[in-house]
């Protein structure tokens, strides 16, 4: 087997195992909002987001639509806890 089909069998397993074999430490995405654009950020378990309801409560629907995305790749965000 040449080496670049075994790469792409290397990487099809990576994908396919993705579950236990993949992990965000860092990223920055451009989330498409219905009025405008919003930054989300993920550093080391730690989200942050531009938008108004996250800065006024730690949570909102564009860090929710990643951890959906990406699953068990990332650490969830801390609810707030009501009080």
């Amino acid at each position: 087997m040449d080496a670049i089909a075994s790469r792409i069998i290397k990487a099809r397993q990576y994908a396919a195992e993705r579950d236990k074999r993949l992990w965000f430490n860092t990223f920055k995405v451009k989330i498409q909002g219905e009025h405008s654009d919003h930054y989300v950020c993920y550093d080391q378990g730690a989200w942050d987001c531009d938008c108004e309801e996250f800065q006024r409560r730690s949570i909102c629907a564009h860090v929710m639509a990643m951890e959906e995305i990406l699953g068990e790749a990332v650490e969830p965000a801390m609810l707030p806890i009501p009080g």
